[in-house]
Protein backbone atom coordinates (compact mmCIF):
# COMPACT_ATOMS: atom_id res chain seq x y z
CA UNK A 1 0.00 0.00 0.00
CA UNK A 2 1.35 3.28 -0.87
CA UNK A 3 2.56 5.57 1.90
CA UNK A 4 0.08 8.77 2.21
CA UNK A 5 1.86 12.17 1.80
CA UNK A 6 2.78 13.58 5.02
CA UNK A 7 2.72 17.65 5.75
CA UNK A 8 4.64 19.41 7.58
CA UNK A 9 3.29 22.89 8.51
CA UNK A 10 1.90 25.13 11.11
CA UNK A 11 -1.77 24.36 12.41
CA UNK A 12 -3.59 26.53 10.15
CA UNK A 13 -3.56 27.93 6.57
CA UNK A 14 -0.67 29.66 5.20
CA UNK A 15 1.40 28.23 2.51
CA UNK A 16 0.12 24.71 3.06
CA UNK A 17 -3.59 25.62 2.40
CA UNK A 18 -3.49 25.16 -1.22
CA UNK A 19 -1.47 22.33 -1.40
CA UNK A 20 -4.26 21.01 1.57
CA UNK A 21 -6.90 21.19 -1.23
CA UNK A 22 -5.00 20.01 -4.00
CA UNK A 23 -4.36 16.64 -2.46
CA UNK A 24 -8.13 16.54 -1.32
CA UNK A 25 -9.37 18.05 -5.00
CA UNK A 26 -7.51 14.88 -6.48
CA UNK A 27 -9.08 12.77 -3.36
CA UNK A 28 -5.72 12.07 -1.95
CA UNK A 29 -5.56 11.08 1.77
CA UNK A 30 -2.63 12.44 4.10
CA UNK A 31 -1.22 13.35 7.01
CA UNK A 32 -0.20 16.55 8.73
CA UNK A 33 2.27 16.64 11.57
CA UNK A 34 2.27 20.33 12.50
CA UNK A 35 4.97 22.76 13.84
CA UNK A 36 4.33 23.92 17.16
CA UNK A 37 7.72 24.43 18.62
CA UNK A 38 10.87 26.02 17.65
CA UNK A 39 12.56 22.81 18.77
CA UNK A 40 10.64 20.51 16.39
CA UNK A 41 11.53 23.66 13.51
CA UNK A 42 15.12 23.68 14.04
CA UNK A 43 15.04 19.73 14.13
CA UNK A 44 13.96 20.13 10.53
CA UNK A 45 16.76 22.84 9.72
CA UNK A 46 19.54 20.12 11.64
CA UNK A 47 18.90 17.49 9.83
CA UNK A 48 18.90 19.34 6.33
CA UNK A 49 15.47 18.62 5.48
CA UNK A 50 14.39 22.30 4.83
CA UNK A 51 15.89 23.31 1.19
CA UNK A 52 16.21 27.00 2.12
CA UNK A 53 15.33 26.93 5.56
CA UNK A 54 11.72 27.08 5.02
CA UNK A 55 8.23 25.26 5.22
CA UNK A 56 5.70 24.13 3.94
CA UNK A 57 7.87 20.71 3.27
CA UNK A 58 6.05 17.72 1.95
CA UNK A 59 7.27 14.30 2.06
CA UNK A 60 5.85 12.36 -1.12
CA UNK A 61 7.22 9.81 -3.67
CA UNK A 62 10.40 8.83 -1.61
CA UNK A 63 11.08 12.65 -1.73
CA UNK A 64 11.55 15.53 0.40
CA UNK A 65 9.85 18.11 -0.85
CA UNK A 66 9.81 22.09 -0.44
CA UNK A 67 8.64 25.78 -2.51
CA UNK A 68 5.32 26.38 -2.33
CA UNK A 69 5.07 26.44 -6.44
CA UNK A 70 7.21 23.28 -6.98
CA UNK A 71 4.89 20.99 -4.74
CA UNK A 72 1.84 22.66 -6.44
CA UNK A 73 2.90 22.20 -9.84
CA UNK A 74 4.65 18.31 -9.20
CA UNK A 75 0.78 17.42 -7.12
CA UNK A 76 -0.99 19.18 -10.22
CA UNK A 77 1.13 17.13 -12.87
CA UNK A 78 1.10 13.80 -10.82
CA UNK A 79 -2.51 13.42 -10.35
CA UNK A 80 -3.51 15.12 -14.16
CA UNK A 81 -4.63 18.32 -12.82
CA UNK A 82 -2.43 20.29 -15.13
CA UNK A 83 -3.61 20.30 -18.64
CA UNK A 84 -3.01 18.20 -22.03
CA UNK A 85 -0.01 19.93 -23.22
CA UNK A 86 1.96 22.98 -23.21
CA UNK A 87 -0.20 25.73 -23.80
CA UNK A 88 -2.84 24.30 -21.34
CA UNK A 89 -0.19 24.26 -19.05
CA UNK A 90 1.43 28.11 -18.83
CA UNK A 91 -2.94 29.07 -18.74
CA UNK A 92 -3.28 26.86 -15.19
CA UNK A 93 -0.06 28.61 -14.22
CA UNK A 94 -0.95 32.56 -15.15
CA UNK A 95 -3.97 31.71 -13.85
CA UNK A 96 -2.88 30.12 -10.09
CA UNK A 97 -0.38 32.65 -9.85
CA UNK A 98 -2.60 35.49 -9.95
CA UNK A 99 -4.91 33.78 -7.99
CA UNK A 100 -2.21 32.92 -5.42
CA UNK A 101 -1.13 36.70 -5.17
CA UNK A 102 -4.34 37.82 -3.83
CA UNK A 103 -4.25 35.01 -1.64
CA UNK A 104 -0.54 35.51 -0.07
CA UNK A 105 -2.57 39.56 0.53
CA UNK A 106 -4.91 37.86 3.07
CA UNK A 107 -1.93 35.64 4.77
CA UNK A 108 0.12 37.93 5.07
CA UNK A 109 -2.49 40.48 6.95
CA UNK A 110 -2.82 38.48 9.74
CA UNK A 111 0.25 39.71 10.94
CA UNK A 112 -0.20 42.77 10.96
CA UNK A 113 -1.11 44.89 13.77
CA UNK A 114 -4.71 45.56 13.62
CA UNK A 115 -5.14 49.11 12.06
CA UNK A 116 -3.02 47.97 8.87
CA UNK A 117 -4.55 44.25 8.89
CA UNK A 118 -7.42 46.60 8.53
CA UNK A 119 -6.82 48.15 5.70
CA UNK A 120 -5.06 45.55 3.81
CA UNK A 121 -8.11 43.02 4.11
CA UNK A 122 -10.10 46.11 2.85
CA UNK A 123 -7.21 46.36 -0.30
CA UNK A 124 -8.20 42.42 -0.82
CA UNK A 125 -11.56 43.04 -1.40
CA UNK A 126 -11.16 46.32 -3.38
CA UNK A 127 -8.34 43.90 -6.08
CA UNK A 128 -10.27 40.92 -6.03
CA UNK A 129 -13.51 43.21 -7.30
CA UNK A 130 -11.71 45.41 -9.30
CA UNK A 131 -7.97 43.29 -10.77
CA UNK A 132 -8.99 39.72 -10.24
CA UNK A 133 -12.33 38.74 -10.39
CA UNK A 134 -13.15 40.68 -12.93
CA UNK A 135 -10.47 38.73 -15.17
CA UNK A 136 -12.16 34.89 -14.44
CA UNK A 137 -15.43 36.48 -14.89
CA UNK A 138 -14.27 37.08 -18.48
CA UNK A 139 -13.01 33.92 -19.07
CA UNK A 140 -15.70 32.08 -18.49
CA UNK A 141 -18.10 34.75 -20.34
CA UNK A 142 -15.25 34.11 -23.65
CA UNK A 143 -15.21 30.32 -23.86
CA UNK A 144 -18.83 29.72 -22.37
CA UNK A 145 -17.49 26.59 -20.80
CA UNK A 146 -17.89 24.89 -16.82
CA UNK A 147 -13.88 25.12 -16.65
CA UNK A 148 -10.75 27.76 -16.53
CA UNK A 149 -8.90 25.64 -19.00
CA UNK A 150 -9.82 22.75 -21.79
CA UNK A 151 -13.21 22.68 -20.52
CA UNK A 152 -11.80 19.98 -18.27
CA UNK A 153 -11.45 20.34 -14.24
CA UNK A 154 -7.85 21.53 -13.15
CA UNK A 155 -5.37 23.12 -10.19
CA UNK A 156 -6.90 26.35 -11.72
CA UNK A 157 -10.04 25.76 -10.89
CA UNK A 158 -9.31 24.37 -7.79
CA UNK A 159 -7.49 27.29 -6.42
CA UNK A 160 -9.64 29.87 -7.86
CA UNK A 161 -12.34 28.57 -5.81
CA UNK A 162 -10.08 28.71 -2.81
CA UNK A 163 -9.76 32.30 -3.49
CA UNK A 164 -13.35 32.93 -3.89
CA UNK A 165 -13.42 31.92 -0.70
CA UNK A 166 -11.10 33.33 1.25
CA UNK A 167 -12.54 36.65 0.02
CA UNK A 168 -15.97 35.55 0.60
CA UNK A 169 -15.00 35.71 4.48
CA UNK A 170 -14.29 39.00 4.13
CA UNK A 171 -17.02 40.08 2.26
CA UNK A 172 -19.83 37.78 1.48
CA UNK A 173 -21.26 39.74 -1.09
CA UNK A 174 -17.82 39.93 -3.11
CA UNK A 175 -19.37 38.12 -6.50
CA UNK A 176 -22.57 40.03 -6.55
CA UNK A 177 -21.31 41.11 -9.67
CA UNK A 178 -19.93 38.14 -10.70
CA UNK A 179 -22.89 36.07 -11.83
CA UNK A 180 -21.04 33.47 -14.20
CA UNK A 181 -18.12 33.37 -10.92
CA UNK A 182 -20.83 32.91 -9.11
CA UNK A 183 -22.62 29.99 -10.63
CA UNK A 184 -18.49 28.32 -10.87
CA UNK A 185 -18.28 28.38 -7.20
CA UNK A 186 -21.33 26.26 -6.86
CA UNK A 187 -20.74 24.09 -9.63
CA UNK A 188 -16.98 23.07 -8.53
CA UNK A 189 -18.14 22.97 -4.56
CA UNK A 190 -20.47 20.54 -5.58
CA UNK A 191 -17.05 18.11 -7.01
CA UNK A 192 -17.63 14.96 -4.55
CA UNK A 193 -14.12 15.48 -3.66
CA UNK A 194 -14.02 19.24 -2.78
CA UNK A 195 -17.42 18.56 -1.08
CA UNK A 196 -16.45 16.75 1.31
CA UNK A 197 -13.34 19.02 1.69
CA UNK A 198 -15.49 21.41 2.65
CA UNK A 199 -17.30 19.40 5.16
CA UNK A 200 -16.68 20.00 8.98
CA UNK A 201 -13.92 18.19 10.29
CA UNK A 202 -12.00 17.86 7.20
CA UNK A 203 -8.60 18.98 6.96
CA UNK A 204 -9.43 22.02 5.51
CA UNK A 205 -7.91 25.38 7.82
CA UNK A 206 -9.92 27.92 9.40
CA UNK A 207 -8.54 31.15 8.83
CA UNK A 208 -6.01 32.75 10.91
CA UNK A 209 -6.64 33.42 14.73
CA UNK A 210 -4.34 34.84 17.33
CA UNK A 211 -3.12 31.73 18.52
CA UNK A 212 -1.96 30.44 15.60
CA UNK A 213 -0.11 33.90 14.60
CA UNK A 214 1.58 33.87 18.04
CA UNK A 215 2.42 30.24 17.35
CA UNK A 216 4.12 31.47 13.84
CA UNK A 217 5.92 34.29 15.51
CA UNK A 218 7.34 31.86 18.62
CA UNK A 219 8.64 29.35 16.66
CA UNK A 220 10.17 31.20 13.85
CA UNK A 221 11.49 34.47 16.09
CA UNK A 222 10.14 37.00 14.68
Amino acid sequence: MATKPKLFYFRGRGRMESIRWLLAAAGVEFEEEFIETTEQYEKLLKDGRLLFGQVPMVEIDGMVLTQTRAILSYLAAKYDLYGKDLKETVRINMYTDGTLDLMLMIAVAAFKPPAEKEESLALVVKRAKTRYFPVFEKILKDHGEDFLVGNKFSWADIQLLEAILMVEELDASVLSEFPLLKAFKTRISNIPTIKKFLQPGSQRKPPPDSHYVEVVKSVLHF
